[in-house]
């Protein structure tokens, strides 16, 4: 085995930041091709570079060490920095987005410090600044017979930066001003970087969530929209970087961006096209920080407006594109990647059970936690036939499109009409695919129950067509991209059913069609259809989406312990979560709820403390009572003890004689009798 080659040490500055995460793990992950010269083995990969990097100033807390990064850094002072500087052979400052004044002033220094130590490097170095194309934003533009023409990297010298850019437009001459020569230790190049989008989208990430959502009618384009944006993939400037590295060129100032020349205005239509409504509206750029899509520094990049051709790029690097083209005619892959990356998945969930097992209730729940669609039957032909109606009625529409849509208005009344309000089978699988289709449906999901009902239209509704089969060619189920991932099937006792409709107010049951003249048919149908050979549960079963069976009891009436039990199986929302206003309600309501739970244990300790203390000091009384009980009764026994001589001497001694003087008294009556029995006594002790 041949001496390997050391991997290049690079640093790259805030790696916890968008644009920089992503350089530092592209960069990580690349390799260098080694092969054996002494027994021919297979050629293998080894690593071309060893990333370091730094926490953004920014970084309010500590982060874990990405395991893409052979070290992380954080809170270092310039001195322990510079050390680190030193021993890397490739230093990268990127201050394309979002960067503060303390970023460009640290990238300032490193850059000065570096050209100090110069002549004390080993072996040659690169410094890269990753800067942003707003250093050209006012640049004049120069018109000719055709109309406008492209700006090359070649005449970067005319360059004229936003007002909010001169830092980065003094970074960067100060970059430029580094050695040109052959024996020069530290070369230096600056890369212009276009708006950069990918991996969730960055500055563009708005106008795709509210694609997404499809809570707006129309996305918003913010101003008139027909500024010109330079873009770049953030894993394609990676590459422009990695090239740059490789490569070397003579030109030490390059624009990194990609071949497109898009407004801002038709990357939003394309982004609502492709994944909301389709439509799109004027709003006036102010407004974007009323609204709270954007802070003022976001739009000054949303705002530029440049025409700009990177030469260099083009012609010196030789790299596989991920978007050269740009964001345009990559968004259908820009989508499933912008899906991935923020793991925003589709939950489409069907509830199957018998008429009034609370199939709706329990719809509504799931709808609310995971905040996707509720797809019911009924609902969704009224929302057909109004369609249709508004169709008829709007001015603007062509005759055909309203001849048409009145054609399919008066199909579905006829349906309905001779099938007793049911809709016939083709006419439903047409409008609920189309709604099960919708952008809303695809994005969010939904919770679809009360169908099917039988196998056949199980199989006719989810069955795969050409060129949309999921599955691998190997003879394993297949089925379409509507079909619900989660079967529930929910059954309760007919006693049960029965008596929950007889208990419904007399208009809630004409409502739902739950009158006991509809009900039991409506009972007896369902159990005839559980019955069959071929159920519709064994269509899911047969695709491998196996259906929970859950049994609804009268000691769970809000349906409490079955949403546990799907939400277990479902797991926790695939989607966006609450907005930062809804955060902050939620967030007040937590607290407040924790309050009231304190104060309410608080309560029921003071009270179980009162308890106990009550119940120790009757505890206490009652035995201070039986002390006080026994103290007396020895009281009494001793004073019993102590006065039975006494009693004895008296009984013999004394009272005989004034028995016999109470006597005489008694007979005579004095009007003094105790003198009289002290006389009578004093005779008596004389004789």
């Amino acid at each position: 085995m041949g001496d390997k080659k050391r991997p290049r040490r690079i640093f790259v500055n805030g790696v916890d930041k968008y644009s920089s995460k992503h350089i530092a793990e592209y960069l990580s992950s690349c390799g260098e091709k080694v092969e054996d010269d002494d027994d021919g083995e297979p050629q293998f990969n080894e690593p071309a570079f060893q990333v370091v990097g730094t926490l953004s100033s920014t970084s309010t807390k500590f982060k874990e060490k990405a395991s893409v990064l052979h070290e992380q850094y954080t809170s270092l002072s310039r001195e322990d920095l510079l050390p680190r500087l030193l021993d890397c052979d490739i230093i990268i400052y990127n201050i394309s987005e979002n960067a503060t004044q303390d970023d460009i002033e640290e990238a300032t220094w490193a850059i000065t410090a570096l050209h100090g130590e110069m002549e004390n490097f080993r072996s040659k170095k690169m410094f890269i600044l990753v800067s942003t194309v707003l250093t050209w934003a006012l640049t004049k533009k120069q018109e000719t017979e055709e109309g406008e023409r492209f700006i090359t990297e070649e005449e970067f010298r005319k360059r004229r930066p936003h007002p909010s850019f001169k830092h980065h437009n003094n970074m960067e001459k100060q970059v430029l001003k580094l050695g040109t020569g052959k024996k020069t230790k530290l070369k230096g190049y600056v890369l212009a970087a276009g708006i950069q989008y990918g991996k969730g989208e960055n500055l563009f990430h708005y106008f795709f969530k509210v694609s997404w959502l499809s809570e707006c009618a129309k996305v918003p384009i913010f101003g008139e929209g027909i500024n010109f944006i330079p873009t770049i993939h953030v894993l394609d400037l990676a590459k422009v970087i990695q090239s740059l590295i490789d490569v070397k060129p003579k030109s030490k100032y390059i624009l990194a961006i990609d071949e497109s020349k898009n407004t801002l205005g038709d990357i939003v239509k394309a982004v609502s096209h492709v994944l909301g409504t389709g439509r799109v509206c004027q709003v006036p750029e102010k407004e974007a920080i009323a609204m709270k899509a954007y802070k003022q520094e976001e739009l000054e990049y949303l705002s530029v407006d440049l025409r700009l051709d990177a030469f260099v790029v083009k012609d010196s690097f030789n790299f596989n594109w991920l978007a050269e083209v740009g964001m345009i005619e990559n968004m259908e892959a820009l989508v499933e990647e912008y899906r991935h990356t923020r793991k925003l998945l589709p939950i489409r969930i069907c509830l199957t059970g018998p008429p009034a097992v609370g199939k709706r209730k329990l719809a509504e729940k799931l709808c609310a936690r995971y905040r996707i669609h509720h797809i019911n039957i009924r609902d969704v032909i009224d929302e057909k036939m109004a369609q249709l109606k508004a169709t008829i009625a709007r001015i603007d529409a062509e005759v055909s499109e309203q001849e048409t849509a009145q054609d399919q208005l008066e199909t579905i009344k006829a349906s309905l009409e001779n099938n007793a309000d049911r809709l016939e089978d083709d006419l439903l699988f047409e409008i609920l695919t189309e709604k099960l289709s919708s952008k809303p449906c695809r994005n969010q999901g939904y919770v679809l129950y009360g169908f099917p009902r039988t196998f056949e239209q199980a199989k006719h509704m989810f069955s795969a067509e050409d060129g949309d089969n999921q599955d691998s060619p190997d003879g394993t189920p297949s089925y379409n991209k509507i079909t619900p991932e989660y079967v529930f099937a929910l059954d309760a006792s007919d006693e049960y059913l029965t008596k929950k409709v007889q208990d419904l107010p007399e208009s809630e049951a004409q409502k739902r069609g739950l009158t006991q003249d509809e009900f039991v048919p409506r009972l007896a149908r369902f159990r005839q259809l559980s019955r069959a050979a071929e159920t519709a549960l064994d269509y899911f079963d047969e695709q491998e989406i196996y259906p929970a069976y859950l049994e609804v009891k009268d000691d769970d009436p809000e349906f409490k312990l079955i949403e546990s039990n799907i939400i277990e199986v479902v797991g926790p929302p695939k989607n966006y979560g609450l907005s930062t206003e809804e955060q902050e309600e939620e967030e007040d309501r937590r607290r407040e709820m924790e309050r009231k739970q304190k104060e309410a244990k608080e309560a029921a300790e003071r009270k179980r403390r009162n308890e106990a203390l009550l119940a120790e000091m009757a505890t206490q009384y009652e035995a201070w009572q039986n002390n006080l009980a026994e103290v007396q009764r020895q009281e009494h026994e001793l004073l019993e003890a102590k006065a039975l001589p006494l009693r004895n001497y008296l009984m013999k001694f004394v009272m005989p004689a004034l028995t016999e003087a109470l006597q005489e008294c008694s007979k005579i009556k004095p009007t003094d009798p105790v003198s009289f029995l002290a006389e009578y006594l004093l005779r008596m002790d004389k004789d």
